[in-house]
């Protein structure tokens, strides 16, 4: 393995790593900055009230993202191994 074929293979997983798990955390940021608009306007200051609705609407995101995600690793790997073979 050549230090080029090394760079590219880190270099693609980031990327498949960046874009399975950006959906899901763009997920929990919209979530979280909804629960703290509705928090600035009812003046509630609780901090431990956006974990329980983020971490409800990631698991979510991941449930129905499953299939694609599932997809995209299958993919991956199987580029993986096809460069492995000769």
């Amino acid at each position: 393995m050549t230090p080029e074929h090394a760079t590219e293979l880190i270099r693609t997983s980031l990327i498949l790593v960046l874009l399975l798990a950006g959906p899901v955390m763009i997920v929990g940021l919209v979530v979280g900055l909804v629960i703290s608009i509705v928090q600035a306007v009812t003046q509630i200051q609780e901090q431990t009230l956006t974990f329980i609705p983020k971490i409800a609407a990631m698991l979510i995101a991941v449930i129905v993202l499953l299939p694609w995600i599932g997809t995209r690793m299958i993919e991956y790997s199987q580029s993986m191994f096809a460069g492995i073979m000769p």
